[in-house]
């Protein structure tokens, strides 16, 4: 990494005292995403359960909490009084009834990530449903149809890079386990409370990005982009990965001082469920001791995959089995590409043993490392193999000076819609022309990489390209975008839209 980004980002949270000097207008308020339109949606349609359909009922409050991370007191926003926050857990096929109880001095949303789930729940405001106002309530109701590893967060302004996320499980009724015990894995980057906001994060960005000095036009190759940061091209196949010095990453809510601890007995195989609730970090996971076999990404099943460590970015999920050995051995999420705030770490116990340091470096962070896009899809996963009727491009662009990010040459709001017929598959020609990998999401739907690998989430790297097919079969308005939270409120999404 240069030089230049290594200061930027050295530099990002010390100054973040000073008032920023420029804003961003959608960085709070009702609108929640840079560029969302601005109309009333009203509430929706209720929905009745079909004969024989089980229920799962839940209660979260989301509202502001004092947490204590390792021994430091932190001020934040979180769903009940714990980080994060807790589990929902349903089979495939149960309808989901999940009353939000909006405590926050902010309107918020959640977003069911990576659920296949009907468009009026899916949490964008101004789009699929009104922000919820503080001290008002709203149900969500969908049912969940595949089963899976998810998780859920806001979908207003930087709110995910507070406490509020929490894991989502969707069973396979039909699934034989094979496993003595499970557990799930929440990896995090942690800001808030430390002497700074998300919100004035962002502000920083966006100042320290300096007076625009062209036009996104400029955007659609090299010439929008910001050559000080193509050092990162020699640090590995991420480039240059992020633009917040973080000073914790935690797993489970708890940061490596103070580990999550994880205990089985020796022999056991257990399933991982290990999902990057992140909003600015690529991680490198690995099980100090154990080779993991990944077995689904991002609910899918995939051929499965023996590895020492896996490359988990912003909004993936991966699950992997373990037959564990006897002792105590780090679970190690080291943040790629950053100096700072250390790493993230869970302690698996099996027996004695002195547990591993807080900067514990598992030999198998220097053996082979997964690239999930590599996997290969379970022959259960793949789409019908079809022609595509239409197709589309979306081309990522963006700079850091000024921090301006875009799809197919303008910023959200200002880009035309992505459209789509019902029925139709759809191939969309994904580019990323900047010198920074994007975890690109869509919502409501999964997508076929060119293997057939099926994500909703895949990280895109310097100058990548994929073709990625989906069928439209869920009809609604919906959102395509980067899950760096930073480049979204920055205007790095496009909408993909259904037309008669």
């Amino acid at each position: 990494m240069s030089t230049h980004a290594l200061t930027r980002r050295n530099l990002l949270l010390g100054g973040l005292g000073v008032a920023a000097t420029a804003t961003l207008t959608a960085c709070t308020g009702a609108r929640g995403t840079t560029g969302t339109p601005t109309r009333t949606i009203g509430a929706p349609a209720p929905v009745t359960p079909s004969a024989g359909q089980r229920v799962v009922e839940k209660a979260l409050t989301a509202k502001p909490v004092t947490l204590d991370l390792g021994g430091r007191s932190v001020s934040t926003w979180a769903y009940g009084e714990t980080v994060p926050g807790p589990l929902v857990r349903a089979k495939a096929g149960d309808l989901l009834r999940i009353n939000l109880d909006n405590q926050l001095p902010a309107d918020t949303t959640i977003h069911w990530h990576g659920i296949r789930l009907r468009n009026a729940a899916d949490g964008v405001p101004g789009q699929t449903q009104d922000p919820i106002r503080p001290g008002s309530t709203y149900v969500y109701e969908f049912t969940a149809p595949d089963p899976g590893t998810y998780f859920f967060h806001p979908h207003v302004g930087v709110q995910l890079d507070r406490g509020l996320y929490a894991p989502m499980v969707i069973e396979d009724p039909n699934e034989p386990g094979n496993y003595d015990t499970e557990w799930t894995l929440v990896l995090d980057d942690w800001v808030d409370g430390t002497g700074t906001t998300p919100d004035e994060v962002l502000k920083k960005l966006i100042a320290d990005g300096g007076p625009a000095t062209g036009s996104m036009g400029g955007m659609g190759g090299m010439g929008g982009m910001d050559h000080g940061s193509m050092g990162g091209m020699g640090a590995g196949p991420w480039g240059d990965a992020g633009d917040v010095a973080y000073p914790l990453f935690l797993i489970n809510g708890r940061p490596p001082n103070d580990p999550d601890v994880l205990t089985a007995k020796p022999g056991q195989r257990v399933r991982l469920r290990i999902i990057s609730a992140a909003s600015d970090t690529i991680f490198t996971v690995a099980l100090g001791g154990h080779r993991l076999t990944v077995t689904h990404t991002d609910g899918h099943a995939v051929e499965p995959a023996e590895v020492d460590a896996l490359y988990i970015g912003m909004g993936e999920r991966y699950d992997a089995v373990v037959t564990l050995k006897d002792g105590a051995f780090p679970f190690v999420a080291r943040p790629f590409g950053k100096t700072s705030g250390g790493q993230a770490m869970a302690l698996v116990r099996t027996g004695s043993g002195t547990p591993p340091g807080a900067d514990i470096t598992p030999n198998e962070l220097t053996g082979q490392i997964l690239i999930g896009s590599q996997l290969q899809p379970a022959p259960s996963a793949k789409l019908p193999e079809r022609e595509p009727d239409a197709q589309a491009q979306l081309t990522l662009n963006g700079s850091m000076k000024p921090y301006q990010w875009g799809i197919n040459g303008a910023t959200f709001g200002d880009n035309d819609p992505l459209t789509v017929k019902a029925g139709q598959r759809l191939r969309i020609h994904a580019t990323n022309m900047t010198m920074m990998t994007h975890p690109l999401h869509l919502h409501g739907h999964t997508f076929a990489l060119p293997s057939g690998l099926r994500k909703d989430t895949v990280l895109m790297a310097p100058m990548q390209s994929f073709a990625i097919d989906l069928d439209a079969d869920n009809v609604g308005d919906w959102m395509i975008h980067c899950h760096n939270i930073y480049h979204a409120e920055a205007g790095l999404m496009i909408a993909l839209n259904y037309t008669a």
